[in-house]
């Protein structure tokens, strides 16, 4: 038995060894993927290039674009604002909605102490001005999941137009102790049983609308104002600016989260806001994609692009592995702001359905160099960043 035992680890390991000697690499396996491009740069000629020309679907390293172009029109320390109105014949407290992706529970306390401070004691309601986007707006791409990341933008939002709900012996509670429980929260709670989920506020962004007046009622009551009952749409009825609200985060804060969580709704939100101050009319899926093929093709000549949103859910975007890496090259003054998935790997991945890709930097040597590999087939979990890797340790 112990002969027959060992004869059997002998032929184990050597086949080990010789499955290993003989196993392909993350870039061999690359070459047998039809829909494929890689496209790697070092000290500034390329060093891959393997269809690189070849527009492929880029899932969410569109992110990367949209980023680009924000940084580019505002600076990394722009900060977006959000102004409010008081109109004295209704005593209703008006909010102008300019697209802040970043108006999270935080800001709105801080929203509410202001004005509490200002001396405000009793409002009417609450008015939205959302005319800054275009009306029942959903973008190309976006699912009808309850996930968040398949939240509709809007004019005004709170939290990515997201609810954070914890259901017990069913009791529903807020599931963040910054948030208020809101009529809109406590109606999402039908949508599962117990435990803790976070969802969408839904398909209509008027939904999110209403929902962001609600937790704004809501603080502004736990500060000590009364906040009558009305939510109501329309325009500013008044010109004087009662309070304007600067968020505590710069661009370049909010970029940085956008790429690492790949935050669909803020970067919709970059997006729709550069075409509404472009074309000084309500954003619309329309305009973004004016926009940024007319700044993608102006800035580097691009040609043969497909840019429908700017978050890269649509299928139909397309980009090539080389257009990613001349970005890359343009974005390095930015490159602190992209998530290290890996020692000596930044890079932001995209993922749809028999989408994999992935466009950054690997850094070896304290050379930054930039690559692109892109595959529209299905591949193994994990292979985008096993080829990362051996390019950092194959590239000079």
């Amino acid at each position: 038995m112990k002969t027959i035992i060992k004869n059997i680890l002998i032929t184990s390991v050597a086949f080990a060894l010789f499955s290993t000697a003989h196993a392909k690499t993350a870039l061999d396996k690359l070459q047998t993927i039809d829909k494929s491009s890689l496209y790697v740069m070092s000290k500034g000629q390329p060093v891959f290039n393997d269809n690189a020309n070849q527009p492929l679907i880029p899932a969410s390293t569109m992110k990367l674009i949209t980023a680009w172009l924000a940084l580019q029109k505002w600076g990394e320390h722009y900060r977006f604002s959000t102004n409010f109105y008081l109109d004295p014949a209704t005593n209703i407290l008006w909010v102008k909605g300019s697209g802040d992706p970043y108006l999270v529970s935080e800001e709105l306390q801080e929203i509410a102490l202001v004005i509490k401070r200002k001396g405000l004691r009793y409002i009417g309601g609450i008015g939205l001005d959302t005319n800054y986007y275009q009306q029942n707006m959903v973008m190309p791409g976006t699912g009808t999941t309850n996930n968040p990341y398949d939240a509709v933008p809007s004019a005004v939002a709170v939290n990515f137009n997201s609810i954070n709900l914890k259901k017990k012996n069913g009791k529903v509670r807020s599931a963040e102790a910054q948030t208020p429980l809101t009529p809109i929260s406590k109606s999402m709670a039908n949508r599962f049983k117990k435990g803790t989920l976070r969802v969408n506020t839904g398909r209509d962004p008027r939904t999110g609308e209403k929902y962001f007046a609600e937790v704004l009622a809501a603080m502004l009551r736990q500060r000590g104002v009364t906040v009558g009952k009305q939510i109501i749409g329309g325009r500013v009825p008044v010109n004087k600016v009662y309070y304007r609200h600067q968020n505590s985060r710069t661009l370049g804060e909010m970029v940085k989260p956008m790429l690492k969580y790949s935050t669909n709704f803020i970067a919709n939100q970059l997006v729709l806001n550069l075409a509404a101050e472009t074309y000084h009319r309500p954003a619309n899926p329309a305009d973004v994609k004016r926009y940024m093929q007319t700044q993608m093709q102006q800035q580097f000549g691009w040609q043969g692009i497909t840019m429908n949103d700017g978050a890269g859910l649509s299928r139909a975007n397309r980009v090539s592995a080389k257009q990613l890496v001349e970005l890359l090259n343009a974005f390095s003054k930015y490159r602190h702001l992209m998530p290290e998935i890996k020692p000596g790997v930044y890079a932001k991945s995209g993922t749809l359905n028999r989408v994999s890709t992935l466009a950054g930097y690997v850094v070896k040597n304290n050379e930054w160099k930039p690559f692109a590999v892109m595959m529209n087939q299905t591949v193994p979990y994990g292979l985008r960043t096993q080829i990362a890797q051996e390019l950092r340790h194959q590239v000079n």
